[in-house]
């Protein structure tokens, strides 16, 4: 009994939701390995830090005991996720969906065990089902259900196209579930309408349904999308160690407890300490250097993350600007440019424009090294340039046209 509740306590630190917690405790007493299932579609090739939330989790089921069936989703991603999507989502090649998938095997075994991971492709039956089996999917769910998901009813509602293929989506990760006999999926919120289908099809085809656990989307680097390299917000997992070590200095002290919550091994009574500590009065940019050490040694060793150290304190304590600076691209506004408060705030050097606005009146920003004068200046579309916030928040930020 003390192990199931052990285990209960790591499974739910970090997560969203349970679908069911009964079910899950259920399982869990049963003391068989569980299967575990997680899918990805290789649409980027590179994985970042928001990925790895979910991928985090999984390792913790494999300290647990249990096996990873670590899901590359090649036929879905010819499909193409519609979720959260406000038109149809353009399918990959099978030579993109193939390329894309190497480079994911290759780096998610940087946290996974490879001895309890299954990779996995869904090609493997869904090309064997043929098209009178995928019928036959289709055949055990409903169009009034599929509209129920959020995107389908907003897109409906809104007059906005809905290919017939993209309902083919979440059935097939639905049954993804049926022919692996998962116990147990893994998602980001964004997914709960999908995981929700893999039980319904379970119990349609007489298994006994997965456990379902949904997992928040981690914020990039400015603090209020979620990570995406499309965004220019995020921290890829192959990047150097240095730019790695920098980016998450950059973060602000709030979100940086959210981070450690999501992406970090220290026991929760090491980070309440830390947070009481900050709020007595420590730096918190001494606890963010804990933060940053453990990801630069997770992903590439202890002595890259000490040296990734030693630069960033010689660079930014001393006021040097750093050689490899993080870069950042945002998009212009309608005017075609960027206000500078606008610019700071969405480059993730300051958490609001009206903190922009204070700091450029006590003479605290520059641009390439000089100091901003006029808080309505207007950064045009651009190749990049410095900027620089205090001592400690600088990045070479490039302004994007508006697409």
């Amino acid at each position: 009994m003390e192990r199931v509740e052990a285990s209960l306590a790591l499974i739910q630190r970090g997560t969203e939701e349970i679908l069911l917690p009964a079910a899950l405790r259920k399982k869990l007493e049963e003391g068989r390995p569980l299967r575990v299932k997680a899918g990805f579609d290789p649409t980027a090739p590179d994985l970042h830090l928001g990925h790895t939330v979910l991928i985090n989790k999984l390792r913790q089921f494999q300290e647990l005991g249990h096996q990873v069936l670590f899901l590359i989703g090649d036929f879905t991603g010819m499909i193409g996720d519609p979720t959260g999507k406000s038109a149809t989502r353009k399918p990959l090649s099978r030579e993109e969906i193939a390329a894309n998938a190497a480079t994911y095997q290759e780096q998610v075994f940087r946290i996974l065990d490879p001895a309890r991971t299954e990779v996995v492709f869904n090609s493997q039956w869904m090309d064997a089902l043929g098209a009178a089996g995928l019928i036959q999917i289709a055949a055990r769910h409903t169009v009034a259900r599929m509209l129920e998901r959020d995107d389908f009813a907003k897109r409906y509602k809104g007059g906005q196209p809905i290919a017939v293929h993209e309902f083919l989506y979440p059935l097939i990760q639905g049954y993804d579930s049926v022919a692996l006999r998962a116990d147990i999926e893994l998602g980001g919120t964004d997914q709960k309408f999908n995981l929700l289908v893999g039980r319904q099809l379970q119990e349609s085809y007489g298994q006994e349904p997965q456990v379902v656990i949904t997992l928040p989307l981690l914020e990039g680097l400015d603090g209020v999308q979620k990570m995406s390299k499309s965004l220019g917000n995020y921290i890829g997992i192959t990047e150097p160690p240095d730019a790695m070590f920098g980016k998450i200095m950059s973060l602000s002290d709030q979100l940086m407890w959210r981070y450690f919550e999501l992406l970090s091994a220290r026991e929760m009574s090491v980070i309440e300490a830390w947070q009481a500590a900050v709020r007595e009065g420590a730096n918190p940019r001494d606890i963010k250097f804990e933060l940053a050490a453990e990801m630069v040694t997770r992903f590439h060793s202890a002595e890259a993350a000490r040296v990734a150290q030693e630069r960033f304190i010689a660079r930014f304590q001393q006021g040097v600007i750093p050689e490899d600076l993080i870069e950042i691209t945002v998009a212009a506004d309608d005017s075609g440019g960027l206000s500078i408060a606008r610019l700071l705030k969405d480059a993730g050097l300051v958490k609001s424009t009206s903190e922009a606005l204070r700091l450029i009146g006590q003479g605290g920003v520059r641009i390439d090294g000089d100091r901003v004068e006029d808080p309505h200046l207007m950064c045009p579309v651009d190749a990049g340039h410095i900027y620089q916030v205090g001592k400690r928040r600088v990045a070479k930020v490039r302004v994007a046209p508006n697409a």
